[in-house]
C-alpha cells in the first residue's frame, strides 16, 4: 500500500518558523512542529517552486530555515494545465483575484492528485464555505479535489 500524499504550501513553513508570541501564532507554530516531528514522515510529501518563491520574497524570522524545510521536499511542477486551473478558480471565484497565489496552491494539489492539501490559510483553502464551489468547479474540469485541512488535522491512523 501506497503511503498518502499532501502538499504543503507556504502558510505551514512560515507558521514552522514564526516567532510571533500572540496566542494563534503560538498555537500554529507548536501543531506545526509537531506534525512535521510526529506525522510528516508517514505521508509523501510535497511542495513546489512557488513555495519557495513566496518565502524567498518574504521578509521575516526564520526565512532561511522555512527555506531550507522545503528544500527536502519533492517539488511539484507547475504546468499549463496548473496555470490554466488556476485562472478558472479565479474566474468562478473560488480563489482570490490577483497574483494568485492561493489559486495556483490548490490547482497544484488538484491537477497532481494529491491527497491532503496541507494550510493554515483558513480564509480561501481549509474553508469549509468554499469546498462545495471547489468541488463543483473541480467535478466540471474533470479534476480531484484532495482533502484541505490543517496540520493538527492530518493524522495517520
Amino acid at each position: 500500500m501506497s503511503r498518502k500524499t499532501v502538499y504543503i504550501e507556504t502558510s505551514v513553513p512560515s507558521a514552522y518558523v514564526d516567532r510571533r508570541d500572540d496566542v494563534v501564532s503560538q498555537f500554529q507554530r507548536h501543531q506545526t512542529r509537531l506534525w512535521w516531528r510526529t506525522e510528516r514522515t508517514g505521508f509523501a510529501v510535497h511542495s513546489s517552486e512557488l513555495v519557495r518563491l513566496e518565502l524567498e520574497n518574504g521578509s521575516f524570522p526564520g526565512k532561511t530555515l522555512a527555506i531550507r524545510l522545503m528544500d527536502r521536499l519533492d517539488s511539484l511542477p507547475v504546468t499549463d494545465e496548473v496555470i490554466g486551473v488556476a485562472k478558472v478558480y479565479q474566474e468562478h471565484l473560488v480563489m482570490p483575484r490577483g497574483e494568485g497565489g492561493d489559486a495556483f496552491h490548490l490547482a497544484l494539489a488538484c491537477v497532481h492528485e494529491v491527497d491532503y492539501l496541507l494550510t493554515w490559510n483558513c480564509r480561501h483553502l481549509a474553508n469549509t464555505n468554499k469546498i462545495q464551489h471547489i468541488q463543483a468547479i473541480n467535478l466540471r474540469l474533470g479534476l480531484m479535489t484532495p482533502v484541505i485541512l490543517t496540520p493538527p488535522m492530518l493524522a495517520r491512523e
